[in-house]
């Protein structure tokens, strides 16, 4: 595992850092040489912008629809775009992406808007094919499985390299921060089944797009610590609600991120989406429940 990563070849797989160690608004990007396929444009611009020019990028995949995984996309409006199916739509429209995060409320969308367009280049794309689980694209450089691993989003796939063994698992990245599954569409269930199936895979190196970024030994405990983080979100929620709280309270309580950020309005989209997913499955468990606008357990 490296600390600070850097650009690393693994076979034709070109590993290509984010900035600020890929944290968001960026992601780390991989570029299949040979075949000028790049996946996830939001590592570096300038990188990117070089790359287009030689040796030259002639597709670009996306392992879902979130905005620090297209940041750049806008580099490359004339080249062939492939995303999953269920992932697609988020792209084609700035309010349906905005209602794919759960933003129902008018003022978070005023926020979310310009931001999006501005630092995130926005702009309806549709893509040129669908990316399929289970299908096995056959490169020049070698071959490249596309495996489903819903959750995070319901479309987002990640990649299994056979020849180099190396496996990209998108934003199921292993870090501290622990799983994302806020959006409106997103499941704790298949975020914990999709992890599963990953550490499954016979992988050499394993790609992930934030942070460390690069494990070139098998992760072992740090899958455990990675979901072990959905636990501890769900019992700190537990406790709050021995005390009848609604949801505005849960979201200041900061479960998710530690404390009150700035910007107030994306953290807050974060806290909010992540604890009504967790309310959502403690009500079907029969351990929460709804009082009028409160949530108290239900012991």
């Amino acid at each position: 595992m490296t600390e600070m990563a850097k650009e690393t070849h693994f076979g034709p797989v070109l590993f290509i850092p984010g900035e600020n160690r890929g944290r968001y608004p960026n992601c780390h990007s991989i570029y299949i040489e040979g075949d000028k396929v790049l996946i996830d444009p939001a590592s570096d611009r300038e990188r990117l912008i070089q790359l287009r020019k030689d040796p030259g990028i002639e597709a670009v995949w996306l392992t879902h629809w979130h905005e620090d995984h297209f940041m750049h996309l806008d580099l490359f409006d004339d080249i062939p775009l492939l995303i999953s199916e269920q992932d697609a739509p988020p792209l084609s429209d700035l309010e349906i992406f905005m209602d794919a995060y759960g933003m129902g409320d008018n003022h978070a969308r005023e926020y979310w808007r310009p931001v999006l367009e501005q630092a995130f280049h926005f702009k309806p794309r549709r893509p040129k094919h669908f990316l399929r689980v289970g299908d096995v694209i056959h490169l020049k450089s070698g071959t490249v499985e596309v495996i489903g691993t819903p959750g995070h989003t319901p479309g987002h796939v990640s990649f299994f390299f056979p020849g180099p063994e190396v496996l990209l698992l998108g934003d199921y990245d292993l870090t501290k921060f622990g799983p994302w599954y806020g959006d409106l569409n997103s499941s704790i269930r298949e975020t914990i089944n999709s992890v599963e199936r990953l550490r499954k895979v016979p992988a050499r190196v394993w790609l992930a797009s934030h942070e460390t970024g690069i494990f070139e030994e098998e992760p072992g405990t740090i899958w455990d610590e990675y979901l072990s983080v959905i636990a501890e979100r769900e019992g700190k929620l537990i406790d709050l609600l021995k005390t009848p709280r609604t949801l505005e309270q849960i979201v200041a309580a900061c479960i998710v991120y530690g404390r009150p950020r700035e910007p107030k309005m994306f953290f807050e989209l974060g806290e909010r989406g992540h604890m009504k997913k967790h309310l959502e499955k403690l009500m079907k468990e029969g351990l929460v429940v709804k009082d009028g606008d409160y949530y108290i357990t239900s012991q």
